[in-house]
């Protein structure tokens, strides 16, 4: 198994669009959200910050639906930069998810309307002056990964023909392009893993870990499933968060407890099932 993002599994839509779920590239499923007029309600919980509905629903739309975006940014422009943490620190902005999907349209006018470029946005839209200086300026920054954990090469390619003197460029580099490392699992060693694993009291303090595709998934409440990838003993990372680690304990048939850890934080829990 490994982490190499490509273009299988259609965005079917924005999330917060059409309150279903949204297929993301290789290892990352977003979660359904009801769709609603931007404008609805009273002040909500956190204000002044933004409504995070609003911010969801703007970065799952740029997927796919220029309209919707438009209609969002059109009454809320600050929302032109709306970034949305998508689990375990897999940050996206509108931008962000344009550009790996090779929404041009939906770039240009995130862009047009104040959203800040980045490398990746340069590279789906074929700013190869700018993806030079800024691997210049900082060498070895084309290994950066996106959202997602989607490499650089794979937003340039979603450029189509307009990005190809930046995919010539990134591939003369190398390391563009290169997978994360990850160990293999087979189908039945899959299965020790799967279970539900209780951080709290109450029915939402809860991950979830499945087995599909001959693959496993982590599910949080209210949260998009998200690829686990192996990297050896019984310790995995979360796609789109290379640097967080899900660690199982083990007895001799089936891995026991499961830990949480980015950084310095460190959550236990508890096997419930």
């Amino acid at each position: 198994m490994n982490d190499q993002m490509n273009r299988r599994g259609a965005i079917r839509r924005g999330a917060g669009a059409l309150g279903i779920s949204a297929v993301l590239p290789s290892g990352v499923v977003l979660a359904a959200q009801p769709a609603g007029a931007v404008s609805e309600g009273g002040p909500w919980t956190g204000f002044p910050q933004q409504n995070p509905a609003w911010v969801r629903e703007t970065v799952g739309a740029s997927h796919r639906d220029e309209k919707r975006v438009r209609e969002l940014v059109g009454e809320h422009p600050a929302l032109a930069n709306a970034a949305w943490d998508w689990g375990f620190g897999d940050w996206e902005t509108a931008l962000g998810a344009a550009a790996h999907t090779g929404r041009r349209a939906i770039a240009e006018f995130l862009i047009a309307s104040g959203a800040r470029i980045d490398i990746f946005a340069a590279a789906m839209l074929g700013y190869v002056d700018v993806v030079r200086e800024l691997v210049k300026a900082s060498p070895g920054t084309q290994k950066t990964r996106g959202p997602h954990g989607i490499h650089l090469l794979a937003h340039a390619k979603a450029g189509g023909e307009q990005a190809a003197k930046v995919v010539e460029y990134l591939e003369s580099l190398g390391g563009a392009g290169d997978p994360l490392p990850t160990q293999p699992l087979t189908p039945d060693d899959q299965k020790k893993y799967i279970g539900e694993f209780s951080y709290g009291p109450t029915e939402t303090d809860r991950l979830k870990v499945l087995q599909e595709r001959d693959e496993l998934w982590v599910l949080g409440a209210d949260q998009g499933k998200r690829r686990l990838n192996h990297i050896g003993n019984h310790e995995f990372f979360p796609t789109g968060a290379p640097g967080v680690r899900l660690r199982f304990g083990s007895d001799a048939s089936a891995a026991g407890n499961l830990s949480v850890v980015d950084g310095q934080f460190r959550l236990d829990m508890v096997r419930q099932r």
